[in-house]
């Protein structure tokens, strides 16, 4: 029977990039594979056909001879024909298709395996004030330090650690279960590639101290709730030489005895007088940068905001300071002697006596009441 086109076998395009056609024979592969298909002779001719078709068109050579050529351009005993157990058998494909997955694969090292060190968060508790105007502070964290009984080899002076026997000290083992062959971690080196006959005993042979690391920090104006900064390199200790974690501090700010803190803004609520209320004046009004003087204007309602524009914080990304919004509450007196009293009711009766200009909200929310009863 004459053999199908290589590019009709994968159902790609003769176009297609190595990965499209890598991404079709491993679909292929797994559809006709023996062990997903017991005794039929039909998926095992196909899979035989599938993986000529992929070891030829990712060959550059053999492909390029192919598309000049067709099937006579190439050598059709040149991975055609492979056996089960021998070179070019399913333990080899499986190995191509598997490798991205568990590890392993053609071309990879096969060295001790590399494995960066884990990031670290450290919690750092602030005032709004430290928050606003920024600050510079040290900070005391747990790390791991090279162990300077043993130079960081975790071996016992005078000795040395020796090649593991089971993977030679690759790192690494390669399992074969049936046609799957799988590269794992040598489960008696944990992938250093070294076994330690005599442990240090200040470290236990892990090579390392844990010791409190002090690092300066630098803490950005306007920095806000939840927000990070990263210490790049100062988290965990790499694995067989690979690259430190980052420490990342992560800001927390205490509640503040004046005010609350949206984004930019700042909130606060201020207490006024009756009397101040109903007849204005000059305040002052706190600020994160002290006290600023603000004019309450006549019959200033209890409720009433004010803004106070550039007085907020200057955040982190802001070009320019948030505002300050100031939440009026009046104040009713409270233990009034005799005399006030009387002075109040003496008030009150001469206000009611003007009509509703003096308390227009009365007005306004009788007249209300008087439409919703009606």
């Amino acid at each position: 029977m004459a053999k199908r086109d290589f590019y009709e076998v994968l159902g790609v395009a003769k176009n297609a990039s190595e990965d499209e056609i890598k991404k079709a024979y491993r679909k292929l592969a797994m559809k006709y594979h023996p062990d997903r298909n017991p005794d039929s002779k039909e998926s095992e001719e196909k899979f035989k056909e599938v993986k000529e078709a992929y070891e030829m068109l990712t060959n550059p050579e053999k492909r390029d001879a192919y598309d000049r050529y067709g099937h006579a351009g190439v050598d059709p005993n040149m991975g055609g024909g492979g056996g089960f157990g021998g070179a070019g058998g399913f333990g080899d494909a499986f190995g191509d298709i598997f490798g991205d997955i568990f590890g392993g694969g053609r071309g990879r090292s096969s060295g001790p395996q590399v494995y960066r060190g884990a990031d670290l968060r450290y919690n750092l508790e602030i005032t709004l004030e430290q928050a606003a105007h920024g600050f510079d502070t040290t900070i005391r964290v747990p790390s791991w330090d090279k162990c300077d009984t043993c130079s960081g080899t975790g071996a016992k002076p005078g000795t040395s650690p020796v090649t593991c026997s089971t993977c030679a000290g690759h790192g690494q083992v390669r399992m074969q279960q049936g046609f799957f062959s799988i590269q794992q971690t040598c489960p008696k080196c944990h992938g250093t590639g070294k076994i330690i006959p005599e442990p240090c005993a200040a470290c236990s042979g892990q090579g390392r101290i844990k010791r409190n690391k002090t690092l300066e920090v630098k803490i950005p104006v306007g920095i806000d709730n939840g927000m990070r900064i990263r210490s790049s390199g100062n988290g965990e200790p790499g694995t067989n030489g690979g690259p430190s974690g980052d420490l990342y501090v992560e800001i927390h700010i205490k509640p503040h005895a004046v005010f609350q803190r949206e984004g930019d803004d700042l909130h606060c609520e201020m207490p006024i007088s009756f009397a101040k209320a109903a007849l204005g004046g000059e305040i002052e009004v706190p600020t994160l940068n002290g006290k600023v003087a603000f004019t309450v204007p006549e019959g200033t309602q209890s409720g009433k905001t004010f803004r106070l524009k550039g007085k907020g914080i200057k955040g982190v990304r802001s070009g320019f300071a948030g505002d300050l919004f100031c939440h009026v509450a009046v104040e009713t007196p409270v233990k009034l002697t005799d005399k006030q009293k009387e002075l109040l009711r003496d008030f009150e009766k001469s206000t009611t006596e003007g009509g509703a200009k003096h308390s227009p909200q009365t007005k306004t929310w009788r007249d209300k009441v008087k439409d919703f009863f009606e």
